[in-house]
């Protein structure tokens, strides 16, 4: 039985959400950016880890607002279950740009920034399916999002092994290929976890439609 209620709440519960999905989509952006042009490495994974350090504060504010509320839109566990899974992508992507800079990264591979690529194509999904939940008319329209999350991971998985599978046959370096399965690995889990995030979004809609 859906649980919307009309109290004032609800709309900063949705606002969080609403936060949280933006400040996914700008660390998606900001990783594809750094690996399309891979300048001023160390200052642009420095903004990556402010944006990092937002989704915490936002996951902070809506576990607060929560343990407050008495009469929630959603489940508690819904709601937390979404305001983490949204974080964990950004944990990812945050993981992804520290790696670049561990590994004294001088240029990308292609896959690199291809991953990136499916990365940022699976938060603008997200960015764009988290809204509809605040209104039950547009529940429904969340799946055609979440169909397309889970699209866009398969085509990471692919890129995955294609690359490492790329990287094995050349193998000139060792050193290469082990730096360069950690970070297309990271970057194929933040996929995961906007999957894991689709996930969630599926349960909201199925209990509250």
């Amino acid at each position: 039985m859906a649980r919307f209620q009309i109290l004032p709440t609800e709309v900063k519960f949705f606002d969080w959400f609403n936060k949280s999905a933006a400040n996914l989509l700008e660390a998606a952006k900001l990783l594809h950016q750094l690996l399309v042009d891979y300048t001023n490495v160390d200052s642009r994974v420095a903004q990556i880890t402010e944006v990092e350090h937002r989704g915490d504060f936002i996951v902070h504010e809506t576990m607060d607002l929560l343990s407050r509320t008495f009469i929630t839109p959603l489940e508690g566990d819904e709601i937390r279950a979404l305001i983490s899974r949204m974080d964990d992508v950004v944990d990812a992507i945050e993981a992804a740009a520290d790696a670049l800079l561990l590994y004294r990264v001088e240029r990308p591979i292609p896959e690199a920034e291809h991953l990136a690529r499916l990365l940022l194509e699976s938060a603008e999904q997200v960015c764009q399916a988290v809204p509809l939940i605040g209104d039950k008319k547009h529940l429904a329209d969340v799946q055609k999002y979440t169909v397309e999350i889970n699209r866009l991971e398969n085509e990471a998985d692919r890129v995955l092994r294609t690359g490492l599978a790329r990287l094995v046959d050349e193998r000139d370096d060792w050193f290469e290929l082990f730096r360069w399965k950690e970070i297309l690995q990271i970057i194929e889990d933040a996929t995961d976890r906007c999957e894991d995030v689709a996930d969630v979004l599926g349960v909201v809609v199925q209990k509250n439609a």
